[in-house]
């Protein structure tokens, strides 16, 4: 009676056959860096295949028998019976001599993760001649002709366990995939029972109740298993699929050839092609009518994924310094009156002063004049135009890209009033794209009567500081920060500015001036507030644009170091509030948007001396 072991029992193998051994091992390196690891070939756990003679396929004289597998945590294990034909009874009397140790499997289907063989399924099992070397070893053959399927032989070379059958050297019992052992019967044998070798049904008969209950229940469970796996009811134990077929579907799948791995990389090499994956592309396309594998339909996309974007929506822009731009702008006076014009009266001359009266009779003079200055700015048009294709606005979907691109105009607009207030734009005077000084015109360009212009001499002040301390040796940056202070303090006495001014200098020359140290290595300032404080201004703006300026002065070319200027003292004159406003057409014989944004305004110091620029003489 047989019956159905428990869940999770494992059916011991091997018990009536003719000669087991390891089909295969777990974590071989093999000659070419590929490994066989655990559970590649768990899906033939229980599966009989063919026993054949050194992977003959062409013949159906080489089919010696056939094998039941077990995959264990090793390996997989098989259980070898041979047929009763010549051929088989030959390979029988070759193993138990032990002409013939080692045995190889046939398996296609592969899966592989770089070099590890994670899938497989082993199509038959080879008696092959033993290995120059002792051991393990593992083969990998690539078929390459269309016959054959590129496939995986994998040899195991290991002495092959024998197993003797109840009829001695006949051995006709055999183990037909894990079913009921047949028994056979040994007629007109005239031995004493004693003497005779014990059969499987001998050894059965041995056991008590339970030890039979379990026995069945193991060999139940092994049935069960081998008909899942065969997909197969009422205990047919054939073969799914034919292993010799060569014209199995299930055979070529999921497999690449050599010849076709080396003919991809030959093709990526070409200087036209560019890149591994494009060859892949041209080269299914090129043999989509012969090449069945299969293998470029989903794993073409698992290799080469697309890029995914880290930060959705607007890009990430890169900028030059923006942060002194809001500073300036909103210090700014703004006058709704575009035409701008000033006037003071110079009031030093020296000889405005009351006279006294000396006697009866004498002249009284007049005095002097005073100076009446007087400066008119007219305004004029700024403005920033850009295109945008209409496909991109259509296939950019995952931000508005058309609020982006007005304010990126937006910041470059604010950036060019910005710098025209303070230095100008930098163009010659005969570009057309010239924003003019006498439109706009700028603290560091102005005149001497509303910027002061002071040249900072750091050899001086090299030699102020050392005196005759000819053995003093002061740091570069502790020279260049004294002389600036001492530029900045001495220039503040004519400076007639409102309010504290602020300093808008580089950042290179910043950090020249926070890395000062005395004759002892410490360092002069703290932080930018202490030297804030050193030089008497309201705060420190950093303007990279700022590095490189230089401009021609009536002694030369003068590098710009820095400007001390209270931009409140500074006035854009413009018509309705200086409102920007935006224009936006559609050229439809380019298919593309236009964008500009415009703004007409004048600019200019409202103050005499109300701007200290700081240069330095270019040699």
């Amino acid at each position: 009676m047989i019956q159905k072991m428990k869940k999770g029992a494992k059916v011991k193998m091997g018990i009536n056959c003719d000669f087991s051994g390891w089909a295969t091992r777990n974590d071989l390196l093999c000659g070419d860096g590929r490994t066989i690891r655990k559970d590649a070939f768990a899906q033939n756990d229980g599966c009989q295949v063919p026993l054949v003679w050194n992977h003959k396929h062409d013949d159906v004289n080489a089919v010696l028998g056939h094998a039941v597998l077990e995959n264990r945590p090793d390996g997989v294990y098989a259980y070898g019976v041979f047929n009763d034909s010549p051929q088989g009874q030959k390979a029988k009397d070759l193993v138990q001599n032990g002409d013939v140790r080692s045995l190889s499997i046939w398996a296609n289907e592969l899966k592989q993760i770089g070099g590890d063989v994670i899938h497989g399924n082993i199509r038959e099992l080879s008696l092959v001649l033993a290995g120059a070397n002792p051991g393990a070893y593992v083969d990998f053959v690539m078929a390459h002709s269309t016959e054959e399927e590129d496939s995986l032989y994998a040899s195991w070379d290991e002495n092959i366990m024998l197993h003797h059958s109840a009829d001695g050297e006949k051995g006709d019992s055999k183990m037909e995939g894990g079913n009921k052992p047949e028994e056979k019967k040994n007629e007109g044998d005239d031995k004493p029972e004693e003497k005779k070798e014990k059969t499987i049904q001998d050894v059965i008969d041995t056991m008590n109740e339970e030890q039979q209950e379990v026995f069945y229940g193991v060999l139940a469970q092994a049935i069960g298993e081998k008909e899942e796996k065969d997909g197969s009811e009422g205990g047919d134990n054939s073969m799914k699929h034919n292993a010799f077929d060569k014209n199995n579907e299930t055979a070529q799948q999921n497999v690449l050839s050599h010849s076709d791995e080396m003919a991809i990389v030959a093709l990526a090499k070409k200087s036209g092609v560019g890149s591994l994956q494009q060859a892949m592309a041209i080269y299914a396309e090129e043999n989509k009518d012969t090449l069945s594998h299969g293998i470029f339909d989903d794993s073409v996309e698992e290799l080469f994924p697309e890029y995914e974007l880290l930060k959705k929506g607007e890009p990430e822009t890169l900028e030059r310094d923006q942060s002194w731009i809001g500073s300036v702008i909103s210090k700014i006076h703004k006058s709704p009156i575009s035409r701008i014009r000033t006037r003071q009266a110079d009031a030093r001359i020296a000889k405005l002063r009351a006279s006294g009266y000396q006697k009866k009779g004498n002249y009284k003079h007049e005095s002097e004049q005073i100076k009446l200055l007087n400066r008119t700015t007219d305004p004029q048009t700024i403005y920033i135009k850009d295109t945008m294709h209409r496909d991109d606005i259509v296939d950019i979907t995952d931000f508005d890209v058309v609020a982006y691109q007005w304010n990126m105009m937006r910041h470059v607009l604010d950036e060019e009033m910005a710098m025209a207030a303070l230095v100008g734009d930098g163009r010659d005077d005969g570009d057309p794209d010239k924003i003019h000084e006498d439109h706009i015109r700028s603290v560091w360009h102005d005149d001497e009567l509303y910027t002061i212009h002071q040249v900072v001499d750091f050899e001086a002040a090299k030699t102020k500081l050392q005196g005759t301390n000819t053995g003093a040796n002061f740091s570069e940056n502790y020279i260049k920060a004294e002389a600036m202070i001492e530029s900045a303090l001495y220039s503040r006495e004519k400076f007639k500015g409102s309010g504290t001014p602020d300093l808008y200098c580089t950042p290179h020359l910043l950090n020249v001036m926070l890395l000062a140290r005395d004759l002892n290595g410490r360092r002069i300032y703290d932080s930018k507030a202490d030297l804030a404080k050193a030089l008497n201004v309201n705060e420190i703006h950093t303007v990279e644009q700022f590095e490189g300026l230089e401009r021609t002065a009536d002694d030369g070319k003068r590098k710009l170091l820095g400007l001390f200027v209270n931009m409140a003292d500074y006035q854009f004159g413009a018509t309705k509030g200086g409102e920007v406003t935006r224009f936006s057409d559609f050229d439809i014989d380019f298919n593309q948007y236009k964008y500009m944004l415009e703004t007409r305004l004048s600019g200019a110091l409202t103050k005499v001396y109300s701007a200290i620029a700081l240069e330095e003489k270019v040699s």
